[in-house]
């Protein structure tokens, strides 16, 4: 068995898709399929299964599953420290990010940090926040560009905060309240709200609620989404209304109207999330090149 198999099982793992498994990975399906089946001949035991397409760990598949990532986290690990040790910089930085969120941090901080550090690859995911946790803890990402989590996700993070964002009610440009410069929150919680799946972002309906828990009501989702862009091409189409940071009136433009709630809330907090045990040297070197 070669540290190779077990990349490419948690991969097929991870995405229980050998096509997307592949894409990731680099290489092509047959031969992802082979090494799986070949990994499953010297274990002894099948670790997916199979029906046509689709794919399932096994009760094995999951077992193996656990320690695989334990032993990836280990050498990713040892590789970082000694690389650090040898005063190696990292050839590479590995960001994620939201769009709605860094849209006026992001396309700056690239700037200044290809001017200054030439030799180093810069590779950018656009991530949800759950996600985005998830590949820091993982050691796939070096640093994400994300609204600070609760205290429970915080475990073991380092959090920077860049930036404090306004929060904002986002609607079409043919609502009624679209006319007005502020919007109160009692004028705008009886709407239809859109909002983000529990597993997007976890923490977005009990934050909902806490931006209008001075109200005796509570706003309504009667509709969730995926993405940025589907809850913005929602909006867009008149099916209602949503809350987010200032910063989403980058991405809209004159599409939809953004305006600000009144009386102002407790602002959105935007920063960088890395893991707290020895952040490579080039996570430091990008957290400095944002003004």
């Amino acid at each position: 068995m070669e540290l190779r198999h077990l990349r490419y099982f948690a991969a097929v793992a991870e995405t229980e898709n050998i096509s997307q498994a592949a894409e990731r990975l680099h290489v092509s399906q047959p031969p992802l399929s082979r090494q799986i089946r070949q990994l499953e001949d010297e274990l002894g035991v099948a670790l997916f299964e199979r029906s046509g397409k689709a794919i399932k760990l096994t009760r094995a598949g999951k077992a193996f599953a656990r320690e695989a990532e334990r032993i990836l986290f280990m050498v990713d690990k040892a590789v970082a420290v000694a690389r650090t040790a040898g005063g190696v910089e990292p050839r590479e930085l590995r960001i994620g990010y939201a769009p709605s969120l860094t849209v006026e941090i992001l396309p700056h901080a690239l700037e200044t940090f290809h001017r200054r550090h030439t030799g180093v690859k810069v590779r950018l995911f656009d991530l949800d926040s759950a996600e985005m946790i998830r590949k820091l803890r993982d050691r796939a990402l070096d640093v994400g560009l994300i609204i600070k989590p609760g205290k429970g996700a915080m475990r073991g993070f380092e959090f920077r905060e860049l930036r404090r964002e306004p929060v904002c009610v986002v609607l079409p440009v043919s609502h009624p309240l679209a006319g007005k410069e502020e919007l109160e929150a009692e004028a705008v919680v009886g709407e239809r709200f859109l909002g983000f799946t529990h597993s997007t972002y976890p923490e977005y309906r009990q934050w909902l609620g806490e931006v209008f828990s001075h109200l005796r009501r509570r706003p309504l989702v009667t509709e969730e989404h995926d993405s940025i862009s589907g809850l913005i091409a929602a909006v867009e189409a008149g099916r209602g209304i949503t809350v987010g940071g200032g910063g989403i009136k980058e991405m809209v433009g004159s599409r939809l109207c953004v305006r600000k709630l009144a009386p102002p809330v407790p602002p959105i907090r935007v920063g960088a999330l890395y893991l707290r045990d020895q952040p490579p040297p080039v996570v430091v070197q990008f957290l400095d090149c944002i003004a």
